[in-house]
């Protein structure tokens, strides 16, 4: 995932409106615990549709 810093700095969470962080090399996490939503990226691109992302814990079929 290529996300130069000040573009990750500028992208919350959908849901509640808290920064993300990477997590791995293809996923963004909203750094709300309660929150806790995963985003996919793909090609570099963040998806942040509430209906791409899952729960911790979970995986995409």
């Amino acid at each position: 995932m290529n996300l130069e810093p000040s573009q990750l700095a500028i992208l919350t969470c959908p849901v509640c409106h808290t920064s993300l962080r990477k997590a791995g090399d293809a996923a963004l996490a909203c750094e709300n615990t309660a929150c806790g939503l995963i985003y996919p990226v793909v090609d570099d691109i963040p998806v942040l549709l509430v209906d791409e992302a899952r729960r911790p814990g979970t995986s995409r079929a």
